[in-house]
Parts: C-alpha cells; sequence; structure tokens
C-alpha cells in the first residue's frame, strides 16, 4: 500500500473512532426518583432514599449518616466518570467522603466498607488514590500523607479544590486498567495495572453531610 494509501486508512480509522466514542452515551447515576440504579450498603439495611433527597436543578443531598457507601447495581469496566460534590462553607475540619471505583466485594474485613479503589473528596485531599481494604493493588508506589491512617497514592499537585460551600468537579477515566484523576481541570493522580479494572461505582459515606450532581458516567468504547 502506498503512503496515500496508509493515510487514508489511517484517518477512516479516527472517524470511526470518534463516532464509536460519541455514540457512547453517559448514565445518570442518580437517575430516577427512587434512585432504582443504586443500592445503600449499611447495617441495618436502610432505604436508599432515607440519606438522598432530590433537590431542584438536579442536586442530589446526601445525609452521610448512617455511616455506610452507595453502590451502583452495575459493574463498569473502561468509562469516563464526572462527578460533581459541594461541602457545606461550614463544614467540620474531619470531614470525608470519596467516589469508590471498582468495587468487587463487601462490606469486607470486618469494616463497613468494600473492597475497592477509593479518590478521596476529603477536604484539602481531594485526589488522593487508596486501595481499600487491603487487597486491591496497582503498579505505583503508595505513599501516605500526613496525618492518613491508610497508605495511598498522594495527589500529584498541590490542593486544586474550590473553598468549603462551593463545587467541585472531578472527571476520572478508567481504561484497561489505568486511572486517572483530574479535579477541577487539574490532573492530579493517575495509576496503571489496577486490580481489579472493573466493577460497580459507589460513594462514601463518613457521617458528613454533603450534595452532589451531574454524576454521569460514559462508557468508552
Amino acid at each position: 500500500m502506498n503512503r496515500s494509501g496508509i493515510l487514508l486508512v489511517s484517518l477512516l480509522s479516527l472517524v470511526g473512532s470518534a463516532r464509536a466514542e460519541s455514540s457512547a452515551k453517559p448514565v445518570d447515576l442518580f437517575a430516577g426518583q427512587d434512585f432504582g440504579g443504586l443500592k445503600y450498603i449499611v447495617t441495618p439495611a436502610t432505604d436508599i432514599k432515607a440519606v438522598c433527597t432530590r433537590k431542584d436543578g438536579g442536586v442530589i443531598a446526601v445525609s452521610g449518616s448512617p455511616i455506610g457507601y452507595l453502590t451502583t447495581t452495575a459493574s463498569y469496566e473502561n468509562y469516563r466518570l464526572h462527578v460533581e460534590w459541594r461541602w457545606p462553607a461550614n463544614a467540620a475540619k474531619n470531614s470525608n467522603g470519596g467516589v469508590l471505583l471498582h468495587i468487587s466485594s463487601g462490606p469486607a474485613n470486618g469494616t463497613q466498607w468494600p473492597v475497592c479503589f477509593q479518590m478521596q473528596t476529603k477536604p484539602t485531599r481531594a485526589g488522593d488514590l487508596l486501595p481499600m481494604n487491603g487487597t486491591p493493588t496497582f503498579a505505583e508506589k503508595l505513599t501516605t500523607a500526613p496525618g492518613a491512617r491508610t497508605p495511598q497514592l498522594d495527589r500529584r499537585q498541590p490542593s486544586s479544590e474550590k473553598p468549603l460551600g462551593e463545587w467541585n468537579e472531578c472527571d476520572i477515566v478508567c481504561s484497561h486498567g489505568s486511572i486517572e484523576v483530574t479535579v477541577n481541570g487539574v490532573l492530579q493522580n493517575k495509576v496503571t495495572q489496577s486490580s481489579p479494572a472493573k466493577g460497580p461505582v459507589g460513594f462514601q459515606l463518613e457521617g458528613t453531610p454533603y450534595e452532589l450532581r451531574n454524576v454521569q458516567l460514559t462508557p468508552l468504547e
């Protein structure tokens, strides 16, 4: 094949790839009045509507307690997850929460948490990545942030979070074992060879109320 033919094939491949990606429709993880695509894992069992309330403008108020976690009923692999969250302007200094990725089982190991990866949304630490319950792994070496009780991979850049009371947004791209985290437009973390590399997506409730909106998952085709 001559050079022109190779160029044509390459262009057609790019066009086909663009069409495949554009055909993937985002999934609203909090769709429906009863949040049917999610369940709340806590003991004793509690209805998800007791901790999640739909407000005006597509905002979901999360009570934060009783302590547990939300999880999708569906499992996902290779996707882009967009999440926007906001802490109260008067949130306590020890406020804590996180986005859970590749949930494989749980609660596990005598805790209320699943086996998964967590992207921290804890104020001042958004973008940190940590394997929960010890089993999940990735290729990069773990570090420990000051005051952290669990080994994790610290974010790459200084904090890119907004002040308390303002909306933050993150985009998490999970693709063939890699996890890439961007917080408010700043690339804060990336790991490779994650195991597990697929599973449900979730949100951690650690006793502090917060709000979510525009929680969209787009499959990567």
